[in-house]
């Protein structure tokens, strides 16, 4: 008995190769991972029931209908880019009005700044003219202050000046200075007519600054040195006499009165007493 082959009938072949396990599809996903690797990703296909050939095919199909996706894109940018150009036509007027809005705008701003600056100018101005006008009521105050000091000097000194009447130096006011903390020492250890001749020296330096303060070419200044010279020929007058009465007595008594001379820089008067006393 001999074997035999059968071919089957056509129906029978199509339903054999219907059973065959054909591959799916490429995965789209697959190459648009960011660390695509070709030859990583054909590593994965090794299992995969495809020929070489049909592998190769089927990605030359894929490429190809990527290559025709973008040329469809682009296409259609394109199309919207020169559709852009015909909706832009008669925007010049558009742009003439921005120009316009932009100019009048500048204008404004310019406008505001002008009158801003002359705002602040004006306010610096009123700012020196208020600084300038305290500083001539502080003047006004520190003559005032001046006036009233020779005033009271005057009339400690009994010096008529500018229909003054001499008085008592009994009435005498106490007038606070630097070193006023050093007088009830001085009435202690001294007499007091030294006492109120180092009051009197002590005012009249302090008057001598003021004048230094407002400068000695100020009106008011020049009008006074009069007063001040004759103020100050009357200490050094006072001074005279306490020194000739103390040059034989109390040490201490001339040692206080030869400062009050340092202190008016006047050393040629003190010489010129102390030659009238040697014998």
């Amino acid at each position: 008995m001999s074997n035999r082959f059968f071919f089957g009938d056509s129906d029978s072949s199509d339903s054999g190769e219907d059973s065959l396990p054909y591959p799916k599809p490429l995965s789209r996903g697959a190459f648009l991972t960011p660390d695509f690797d070709p030859a990583t990703y054909l590593s994965t296909l090794r299992n995969r029931h495809q020929t070489l050939e049909d592998l190769r095919a089927e990605l030359r199909d894929r490429s190809q209908h990527i290559s025709k996706e973008l040329l469809d894109l682009v296409n259609e940018d394109y199309q919207d880019f020169l559709s852009l150009g015909s909706s832009l036509q008669g925007g010049d007027e558009k742009v003439e009005e921005v120009r316009l809005g932009l100019l009048g705008f500048k204008r404004d701003v310019e406008g505001l700044k002008a009158k801003v600056d002359e705002r602040r100018r004006e306010v610096q101005h009123l700012v020196a003219e208020k600084k300038e006008i305290r500083r001539q009521m502080q003047l006004g105050r520190t003559l005032l202050e001046m006036d009233q000091r020779l005033q009271d000097l005057e009339r400690n000194l009994m010096i008529t000046s500018g229909g003054l009447h001499p008085v008592d130096q009994a009435g005498v006011e106490d007038i606070e200075l630097g070193d006023s903390g050093d007088e009830g020492d001085e009435g202690e250890g001294g007499s007091a007519a030294v006492s109120r001749l180092r009051q009197h020296a002590q005012r009249y330096l302090l008057i001598q600054r003021m004048i230094k303060h407002v400068g000695p070419q100020h009106p008011f200044v020049v009008n006074q040195e009069l007063r001040m010279e004759r103020l100050r020929n009357t200490i050094l007058l006072d001074l005279g006499n306490a020194l000739r009465q103390s040059v034989a007595g109390d040490h201490e008594e001339v040692t206080k009165i030869l400062e009050m001379y340092r202190d008016l820089n006047e050393p040629q008067e003190v010489l010129k007493i102390l030659k009238e006393r040697r014998p």
